[in-house]
Formats: C-alpha cells, structure tokens, sequence
C-alpha cells in the first residue's frame, strides 16, 4: 500500500509505504504520516489491516472524511483498491496493491503452516523408530561432550528421515505445491549462509565446539552444484553486488526472492526440485536434533536484532524496529526447552524446574534472556537481543536521524570536558548505543572502567576495565551487585565511571560516584522523559539501605547530574533523540529541581526535527573557550539540522 499526500506549502507530494499492519496519521511527531497543520489532530486517524483488508478508523474528533462521507469518533470504514481520505486540509490517495499480492503472501503463510506440520510429523516419526534410537543415543552423547558427530550416524539419520518422508507421502507427485515451496526454503536458507559467510558472519553453529553436525553427508555432489549454480543466479538477479553492506544485500533478498524463485523452480528438474525439499527437511530436522532448531536462520540474518519466543508456535523478531512474526516454529515445548539448556548451557549456566530463569550473555555477545515452566505459563519462552554486526559511531546515528549534527557535536563536547550524562529512555530506544557512541569521545589517556549487569558496552579503548555483576551460586552465595562493583570501582582509580544501567540501589552509589571527583560519568536509565528521570532516581534511591529525605536525594541529583538525554522509539520504529536537558540546580523557593531543555524534537517547516530551544549551558563559556563548539549551534533555527 501507498498513501501519497502534499505537506501543506510543499510544491511535490509525499509518499508512504507502511511496513507494518498499522499506520498513525495526524499532527504529533510520532505518528507515521505527520500532518503539519493546526487543524489536523494530534492524533486523528489510523489505517489498520484486519484479515488481508485495509480499514480507516477515527481516532479523535477531526474533520475527516473518506469520498462524500463525513465520519464521526470511532467510526471504522473500509478501504477500496484506490481511495482519497480528507483529514481537514489535507487529501490523502491511498493506493492499495494488487489483491494478488496479499494472496501470494497468505499462500506463502499457509505453505509455512503445512511445512512446520510436516516437520513435526517427521521428527515425532524419527524418534519412534527403533532402528535409530541407539544411533540418536551416540548423537546425544557426542554433542554432550563436544564431540564431532560421526559420519555413519548422521548419515543413517538423514536416510532416516528421506525414508520416513518418502513413506508417507509427504514429498511426492501430488504435492507439487509444497514441494516447490520446500526447495524454495532451501535454497532461501543457502542464500542467507552465503552472504552472511561472505560478510564474516558467525554462525550460530560456531557457538559449538565442532559445525560437523551441519554438513550434509547425504549429499549429491551433482546436485549439490545445481544448488550453489541456483543460488548465484539468485545473488546476480536481486543486485546484491551493489549493495554497500550486508543488510542492503539480505534486503534486496528478501524483497525479489519469491517472485525469481517461482521463475527459476520453472526451468527445473522435477528430481532436482525433490533433491532441495529433501535436503531442506533434513538440515531442518538435524537443527532441531544437535542445534538450536528453528532459530538457526534467524541467527545467520544480522539485520534481525532481536528473536523473541513466545510460545513453541510463534516466533517474533525485531527488522528495522519493526516487530515481525518469523513464521516459524518449534515442533514441541520439550524441544524448546532442550534448545533452550543448549543455549544457556555454553555460557555455564543451567535452568530448570528449580531455576526456571536465565539472564547471560552468549559466545557473539548478544544478550539472552530464557523462562520456562512454572514461570512461563504458555509456554517456554526465550529472548535474543543481538547487536549490529558495525558498532555505530555517533556520525553514524546522524545519518540515521537519531540526532541532529549539531547535538551530536554538542554531546561529544559535553563528554570531553566530564559532565556527568545520564541517557534516558524506554526498552529498545537505543540507550546503549548512544552510550557506546558517545564514549567514543572519551580521551584515549583516560581510565575507563565499566560496569554492567550482563557486558554490552563495546568501547574500543586499551585502558579499559570491564566489571560484570554476578548472581548468587546454587548455595546463595558469591553474589556482587552493580553497587558493590561501583563501591569497588572508586578504588581502581578510574578516570570515567560508566554503568551500563541504573535500576536499583546502585543509583544512590552512582550519584555517590559522580559527587566525589569522579566527573564525567555516564549511565542510563529507564523513563519516559527527562522530568521522569528526576522521579525515577527518587525511587531508586530511596531503595538503598541509607535512608534519606527527599530535598537531600534532591541536593545530590543536582550536585551530581549534569545532562539528560531522552531517546524514544518512535511509531516507525526508528529511535530518536527527543529532548536534551540541563539540570540546573534547586529551586530556593519550592527545593525543586529545575531542568532547562536546551534541545527538543519539535515540529517545523519540512517535519518534526530535533531543534534548539535557544537556552544556552551553564557551561557554555567553557566549550567556547576549548574550542569545542560554537555559539551558533543554540540558535533556534540551526542551519545543521538533520531531518529524517
């Protein structure tokens, strides 16, 4: 779908294509087709897809109307092939594609469904056998104990499941269909290893000692060169060669795959075709028995940045900022939880009945999280945040429209004369990768000791001390928390303090950090805006055993914070920068706070962008006098603004 519409005074019209089954129309920042005129609501309309159909639902009292049709609150209306809406004063043309299209893609989902079954009919068969049982004994124990998989065994377990798959029916004359769909996955699968190989990717197999259990031992060599020809054809076809990073290549894969696939399974062979399905269904079943099972391509794709297990049939994962159902699954709960224990098992952690939750840290440095049964109640559940495969410089989030050049420039001036920083925002709205990009502008001379409860910051300096919480042994014992290691810290001699995350007492010993000489610290905290941190820090410091009235907390926030720097993820998915906040001291009168927005994202002629309030820093004639920054970049309407 498309929605084409002229910003008011705009000369050319603007065009949007939704990602996403949900689309926020109006005046505010955060909606997906921003409105900028008085008239329009903040929020007045949103598109929703229900059941393959595009409808219009009211949102707030607007004058809106779709053809002749004045709609009121709330009404619900649908939306025709090509449809023009009028939000007062602005017409929207909203061009819906092809139905074709979203058949093709309910196809696609329903093949999904009857490949899964398929699997799980397979692997339920396979562990029936007797003839196996003893050769899937030899398999358990190899993988145990870090051994590589024998080639007898692997290859009496994939004509295991050819045989199975033949016996049965599942690949056959009468389901050309699914057939072709199969070796579509398959050669899907070997185009994301390709690329991710050549792109340095590691493999989530490489998470184990020995990959062996991933090669194919069946294998026909003929038919393995129709495979690698088909998926260079496909590389050639989609234009990945201009592409200029990985996730351009895996995008410009995703977006042409089916439509090349369905041309190329044309010009093949039947045998060729069932040759691919086979495979496919084998190298499925093999990640379910010795891997991690349906997560294996999702972790070869970089540009997904979180895998999210709700239950054993649905997969979801972050693309772009945007949630997605994978459309995968496992084949039953016992499976996840194994997966799961393998997971958690190489970073020397267990989980179980008795420990049925899991926070690590995996091999690649991505950060897992695991619950299972009795805490999880539908289900074994399990979350992967990985991390971009290019760590993002702060002229990196620029280019994104995170921030504006020119409060980039301010922030790493801010860094580099020690004021003490804390970012602020919700889950997922980029907290540690600004914290990363601004560390970057730390002095290589400096001492940097960093603590977190599970290592994310990735700071590329020599002198650096990394510090790790760790939990309490099976006895109870051996547990330090972030606020011992902070205590600990102010005995390592370091020049900059930066704690990946304030969420309990450790608060009251960060601010205890930053008020004794220790300038130029750094941390980040969970809230909604930078009035909310002040809120916050209250309550997190009222959670320290030392006990203190509410102007004293007051007094030491304002001694010790210097700078608050909100993100927010907006409805786009995108992450932003929404306010940059000085704390500047206690109110005589009231014994408040008092917070002074030097930037806010705000509305303006070409769109919402990141602006200057026109207030100045305290600290102004410092950075003017190091040459840090200018006194331009404060004027209201900055030349340098970066708008997205």
């Amino acid at each position: 779908m498309q929605i084409v519409y002229f910003r008011p005074g705009a000369s050319s019209p603007e065009v949007f294509e939704p990602r996403t089954d949900l689309v926020h129309i109006g005046r505010a920042p955060t909606n997906d087709v921003v409105l900028n005129s008085p008239f329009v609501a903040a929020e007045a309309a949103a598109l929703e897809r229900r059941n393959g159909n595009w409808e219009l639902v009211v949102l707030q009292l607007a004058n809106v109307k779709v053809g002749d049709r004045k709609l009121s609150l709330g009404d619900r209306v649908p939306i025709e092939v090509t449809q023009t809406i009028n939000i007062f004063p602005v017409d929207l043309v909203i061009k819906i594609e092809h139905v074709e299209q979203d058949s093709d893609q309910r196809r696609r989902a329903r093949l999904d469904t009857d490949v899964a079954d398929l699997i799980r009919e397979i692997h339920r068969q396979l562990l029936d056998e007797r003839e196996l049982r003893s050769c899937l004994d030899r398999v358990r124990e190899d993988l145990a104990n870090e051994r590589p998989v024998r080639d007898d065994d692997l290859l009496q377990l994939e004509q295991a499941i050819d045989e199975l798959s033949r016996r049965h029916g599942n690949i056959d004359s009468e389901r050309r269909e699914l057939v072709n769909f199969i070796a579509g996955r398959c050669v899907h699968s070997e185009l994301l290893r390709v690329i991710s190989d050549q792109a340095g990717v590691r493999q989530p197999a490489s998470w184990f000692t020995s990959q062996h259990w991933s090669q194919m031992a069946s294998r026909i060599p003929a038919r393995e060169r129709e495979l690698d020809a088909t998926v260079q054809t496909l590389l050639e076809d989609s234009s990945t060669g201009n592409a200029s990073d990985i996730g351009q290549q895996l995008d410009a894969v995703q977006n042409s795959f089916w439509s090349r696939w369905d041309c190329q399974a044309r010009e093949m062979l039947s045998e060729t075709k069932n040759y691919l399905a086979q495979r496919f269904l084998k190298k499925e079943i093999k990640d379910i028995l010795c891997g991690l099972g349906p997560l294996e391509d999702l972790l070869r794709m970089p540009t997904i940045s979180e895998i999210m297990v709700v239950d054993r049939d649905h997969i979801f994962v972050e693309r772009a900022g945007r949630l997605e159902n994978s459309g995968r699954r496992f084949v039953s709960d016992l499976i996840t939880v194994e997966v799961i224990k393998r997971i958690v098992r190489k970073v020397n952690r267990t989980i179980d009945a008795s420990r049925p939750l899991v926070d690590a840290r995996l091999p690649d440095g991505s950060r897992v999280n695991a619950v299972i049964a009795p805490l999880a109640v539908s289900g074994p559940c399990l979350t992967i945040r990985r991390f971009p495969l290019k760590r993002l410089r702060i002229e990196d989030l620029v280019e994104r429209g995170t921030l504006s050049a020119d409060v980039a420039d301010f922030l790493m001036a801010a860094v580099i004369c020690k004021k003490n920083i804390i970012i602020s925002g919700g889950t997922g709205s980029g907290k540690t990768t600004l914290l990363n990009a601004m560390a970057d502008s730390i002095p290589d001379r400096e001492r940097i000791i960093t603590i977190e409860d599970t290592a994310e910051l990735q700071i590329p300096r020599e002198h650096r001390v990394r510090l790790e919480a760790r939990k309490a042994n099976a006895e109870g014992e051996g547990e330090y928390t972030i606020g011992d290691l902070v205590r600990n810290a102010l005995r390592m001699r370091p020049d900059r303090i930066i704690v990946g995350e304030c969420r309990g007492a450790e608060a009251m010993d960060m601010l205890q950090a930053m008020n004794t000489g220790h300038s130029g610290s750094m941390t980040t905290i969970h809230a909604n805006t930078t009035r909310d941190v002040i809120q916050r820090l209250e309550v997190l410091v009222q959670m320290a055993d030392v006990k203190l009235p509410l102007a004293s907390i007051h007094r030491q926030i304002a001694s010790a914070v210097e700078l608050i720097v909100q993100l927010s993820r907006m409805r786009d998915g995108s992450r932003r920068i929404t306010q940059v906040t000085e704390v500047v001291g206690l109110d005589d009168q009231t014994g408040e706070l008092r917070l002074r927005d030097l930037f806010l994202l705000r509305d303006g002629a070409e769109g919402a962008a990141l602006r200057a309030t026109g207030h100045l820093p305290s600290f102004m004639s410092e950075l003017i006098d190091r040459g840090l920054l200018k006194l331009e970049t404060f004027y209201v309407e900055s030349p340098r603004t970066v708008t997205k």
